[in-house]
């Protein structure tokens, strides 16, 4: 059964910094892309980043590019998203997700259960 378990999300104050992980079991990780998707309140979901399963490409949605980073460690099994200098719309909950394929895609089948991330002062 695919897994995936994030952690990390919490309040924050504009210009902060916060580290998501997403655990990941059930299925074999090193061979599957992987990104992180968010959903503000209100809103519909919008794709954040991306990376391939390598790690060797990674993919940014325009509004965070400079400011998020994504990366993964195969051996643990875990996917990360470093975000820096948080604005109050970065104001989400943040979900990983798992692709079918194993290069940069924005194609995804399973979704974790999410962590809440707000900025707020």
């Amino acid at each position: 059964e695919v897994q995936l378990v994030e952690s990390g999300g919490g309040l924050v104050q504009p210009g902060g910094s916060l580290r998501l992980s997403c655990a990941a079991s059930g299925f074999t990780f090193s061979s599957y892309a992987m990104g992180w998707v968010r959903q503000a309140p209100g809103k519909g979901l919008e794709w954040v980043s991306g990376i391939n399963s390598g790690s060797g490409s990674t993919t940014y949605a325009d509004s965070v590019k400079g400011r998020f980073a994504i990366s993964r460690d195969n051996a643990k099994k875990t996917l990360y998203l470093q975000m820096n200098n948080l604005r109050p719309e970065d104001t989400a909950v943040y979900y990983c997700a798992k692709s079918y394929l194993g290069y940069l895609t924005h194609e995804y089948d399973y979704w974790g259960q999410g962590t809440q991330v707000t900025v707020s002062s």
